[in-house]
């Protein structure tokens, strides 16, 4: 469920739900050697995407299960947003009691799940029938191999032997690939061909060097001319040292996200290879932020009880909390020097997270590329320094011997890592960890409670404001109306995510929400995130369609938060055309491709867009969560009929738009009619599905939304 159902929830509110349809996934086989549970649910999250199970559940069975511990099972499910489904299930079956028992529950309890399941028929073996299923897609384990996925999206998996070359598409511009140098012709024929670097005749490399070396300065003394077709090449000093950074070097390795760092395999592995890299006497460029952010107090006890924490604090991957942190943008200022090169030169850097979700401008607004990848591959990378290699092939780096050292050198095999976790992964560490999970420490206990039946708003506060949605509310609803006069906010395209409209990360001081915090006297290196002052909506709405990566087709000379007002033109911000609108009675819409709103249940996402003035949002395709919150908030989730959109109607986003049929009885997925009225004065009509689903949502829109409808029932009670 959204935030908004969750709290309509806890008001009383039953969760409603449409049978949805159930997609199976057979396993069979096992995992291969170096590949991790990482590996394989970047790879289902590609296979489902690809299929289309938004508003589905998944349910896995196969023999493959007995291969599959929970911990891999786990990681899976918990990237259900990511590819869309509903709810990802796994069987009850031995592996499961042996969870249960690892991580310190009670034997009774254990002995009751096994006895329970076992009577209802749920119990899996492998000589279990298989369910029966609306559609059933098979996967064989023995074929995963290493992989990331980037740099915009969680389902774009690329295997690891072709990063390099994926990172050079996506980047295309960055590269200069029609030079007449031949080194670089030779080094892209078989990066084209072979995933990997070339090694150019050195003699040849070195003349050609030095021929464009006096050529390629420019008057700050930046390289311009680069290396391997690389546009840049700058010389960063930090920490006392001094180095390079191109497009696709590393700037952010992160090991993070709740599931992934939960999951003892991968964990023990970044461990292993990070212990296998320091006796090697490799070390990481400080360009390159490192973080360690488990998801549990329990890692941090079995990385010591296994020894391995100290060869991970050497390589920099220090703890820095038990939360979100990179994940969803809490990865703080890159280091000034770092920042500096990335801003003056342009460059395209990369961050390397071990988290769930890498949109575009949630990570570090200054990090275009983001990949995710297992743990141990974030510790791969942080040695690289780039995501512009092949790292099957290429050297990771050179020992003190100044020998190569290849990623297959320090790679921990499954043996290893099985051995690690039996010795150090140990009912007592959860039992210890848990036993006191929720009194919390010192801080959380001294914190200071306010009494009475009513919260007492701070009106000096910029972190919690009383939000707006409920005042002057009626006891009865209004009835809803048909939208005249509508203007287009937003003109957007395909896999629009909960980022892009509502982001979670930090932002600068000219945006709205910068400057708005300026004016109430917060200095910048207060802001903190748009997580962080989601309390205060007079920050949120400011920060609605505020990713700085946002492409607007009505500013397409300029991304972020910018439109124009029309009908005069003018660009302007999003939030400033919005409250232009606003005091000129003006309703709006967005309109967008498909898969709008995926990615986190961000529930600003819908109520951000309500108090910018948004009635209707018009898409070819919804993700479940933000349809619903959309609803839920009481703007109109309208759907293009099947093969038309905003391209083939010829819409440009500064025509006037009329939306009738919304004033009679609504009935659950009706159609509802588009009236368009071009700048020449022409107009046309096209249809469209009215994404209310069910009875419900007709009440819920026309109450105003989720939470109104609630309360106007608990006022009536």
């Amino acid at each position: 469920a959204g935030g908004i159902e969750a709290e309509a929830v806890l008001l009383g509110q039953p969760l409603y739900l449409l049978t949805p349809e159930v997609i199976g996934m057979r396993l069979v086989g096992a995992l291969p050697e170096g590949a991790t549970a990482t590996d394989l649910v970047l790879t289902v999250t590609q296979i489902l995407r690809k299929r289309g199970v938004v508003a589905k559940f998944v349910e896995f069975t196969g023999p493959g299960l007995s291969q599959l511990p929970l911990a891999d099972r786990a990681t899976i499910s918990n990237m259900s947003p990511e590819f869309g489904a509903t709810s990802t299930l796994f069987p009850v079956d031995a592996e499961t009691l042996r969870y249960l028992r690892s991580t310190g529950r009670d034997p009774e309890l254990v002995n009751l799940v096994e006895r329970y399941t076992r009577a209802q028929g749920l119990f899996r073996t492998d000589d279990t029938p298989e369910p029966q299923f609306d559609d059933l897609l098979e996967l064989d384990l023995g074929t995963i191999e290493p992989s990331l996925a980037g740099p915009r999206r969680p389902q774009d998996r690329v295997a690891m032997r072709n990063l390099g070359q994926a990172f050079r598409t996506a980047f295309a511009d960055r590269f200069k690939l029609g030079q007449d140098n031949g080194a670089i012709e030779n080094a892209l024929i078989r990066l084209g061909t072979e995933g990997g670097k070339a090694n150019p005749d050195p003699v040849a490399q070195r003349e050609d060097e030095e021929k464009k070396a006096a050529e390629s300065k420019d008057d700050n003394g930046t390289n311009t001319g680069g290396q391997n077709g690389h546009g840049r090449d700058v010389l960063v000093s930090i920490a006392g040292t001094e180095s390079h950074m191109t497009d696709g070097s590393v700037a952010i390795a992160a090991i993070t996200s709740c599931t992934n760092t939960s999951n003892p395999s991968v964990m023990i592995a970044a461990g292993l290879l990070a212990k296998h890299a320091v006796e090697r006497g490799l070390s990481v460029k400080p360009t390159v932020k490192t973080s360690l952010a488990p998801g549990s107090r329990a890692v941090m006890d079995y990385l010591t009880n296994a020894d391995l924490l100290p060869y991970l604090e050497a390589l920099r991957f220090h703890l820095v909390g038990f939360g979100c942190t990179t994940c969803i943008g809490n990865s703080g200022p890159l280091a000034e020097p770092v920042a500096e090169a990335v801003q003056e030169n342009d460059l395209v850097v990369a961050a390397v997270l071990s988290g769930n979700r890498n949109f575009e401008g949630r990570i570090h607004p200054q990090v275009r590329a983001s990949f995710l990848a297992s743990p141990p591959l974030v510790v791969a990378y942080a040695l690289a320094g780039t995501v512009d290699i092949d790292l099957t092939k290429d050297p990771i780096g050179t020992d003190v011997n100044g020998e190569s050292v290849y990623l297959r050198d320090l790679w921990p095999v499954q043996k290893e890592v099985s051995e690690v976790v039996a010795q150090s992964v140990t009912p007592e560490v959860f039992a210890k960890n848990y036993a006191s999970v929720f009194e919390g420490d010192e801080h959380w206990r001294s914190l200071s409670n306010s009494t009475g039946e009513l919260f007492d708003w701070d009106p000096n506060s910029t972190y919690i404001q009383e939000p707006p949605f409920f005042q002057g509310m009626s006891t009865e609803p209004q009835g809803v109306k048909n939208i005249r006069g509508a203007r287009v906010l937003a003109m957007l395209d395909d896999s629009i995510t909960t980022d892009h409209i509502s982001p979670a990360g930090s932002f600068s001081p000219t945006s709205p929400a910068g400057r708005y915090l300026i004016e109430k006297g917060v200095e910048k290196r207060d802001f903190n995130t748009y997580g962080a002052r989601r309390g205060n909506h007079e920050v949120m709405v400011r920060g609605t369609f505020g990713n700085i990566r946002l492409r607007n087709h009505l500013t397409p000379d300029k991304e972020g938060y910018y439109t124009v007002h029309l009908p005069d033109g003018e660009q302007t911000t999003i939030y400033e055309a919005s409250m232009l609108y606003e005091q000129e009675g003006v309703p709006l819409l967005v309109i967008a491709g498909k898969e709008y709103g995926s990615g986190s249940s961000r529930d600003w996402a819908a109520k951000g867009p309500l108090l910018l003035g948004v009635r209707a949002v018009i898409a070819e395709s919804f993700e479940r969560i933000h349809r619903s919150n959309l609803v839920g908030m009481g703007i109109l989730p309208l759907q293009f009929k099947q093969g038309e959109n905003k391209e083939s109607l010829g819409l440009t986003g500064k025509e006037v738009y009329d939306i009738d049929g919304i004033e009679e009885s609504l009935k659950p997925r009706q159609e509802v009619t588009v009236k368009v009225t071009r700048e020449d004065g022409s107009t046309f009509s096209f249809q469209t599905l009215a994404r209310l689903d069910s009875p419900i949502d007709v009440t819920y829109y026309e109450n105003g939304g989720i939470l109104p409808t609630v309360l106007r029932r608990l006022m009536k009670a």
